[in-house]
């Protein structure tokens, strides 16, 4: 899959490749995190990826104009290997969660470091991806947090449909 695919009727998808992290604990009850460091302390309980290999800023413009859109379903697909393995297949994966949210006209999706789902309707930043999530970091599965704590390998998956 392409970093960008869209069909002429289907949804936008955006793939971002990740890697978990010793210090990942999926703790924080509204929002969900990936980062471009290599690095994470403790206190970045949100963050489930590190070394993302994209950002917002990279996702193809009519993308992100489909995001700004309040009537705009987005799902998150977080697709997480094993640890030791070598990435993350969207199509058979270790472990698999998703979070469902919407648009929003305040998104801006310009960020190059990271990129945050939100519980709340929050936009005041670059980084917000969606906002209304029917879940957070603290929502996903304990196994899955406990390969990306072993450094498994992780593949966001993000798909926005308009409500057309």
């Amino acid at each position: 899959m392409s970093d960008a695919d869209a069909s002429a009727d289907g949804p936008l998808v955006e793939v971002v490749r990740a890697v978990g992290h010793e210090n990942v604990t999926a703790e924080h009850a509204s929002t969900v995190e990936l980062t471009t460091d290599d690095w994470l302390t403790p206190a970045g309980d949100c963050i489930v990826g590190v070394e993302a290999d994209r950002t917002p800023r990279d996702f193809a413009a009519d993308f992100r104009e489909a995001c700004r859109n309040a009537d705009a379903t987005i799902t998150a697909t977080f697709a997480v290997a094993e640890p030791g393995d070598d990435a993350a297949d969207l199509d058979d994966p270790a472990h698999v969660a998703e979070i469902v949210g919407r648009g929003d006209p305040g998104l801006a999706l310009l960020d190059d470091r990271s990129m945050v789902g939100r519980t709340s309707d929050y936009t005041d930043d670059e980084r917000t991806i969606f906002v209304d999530g029917d879940g957070a970091a603290a929502d996903l599965d304990r196994d899955l947090v406990a390969a990306l704590a072993g450094g498994a390998p992780l593949t966001l998956r993000l798909e926005v449909e308009s409500a057309e």
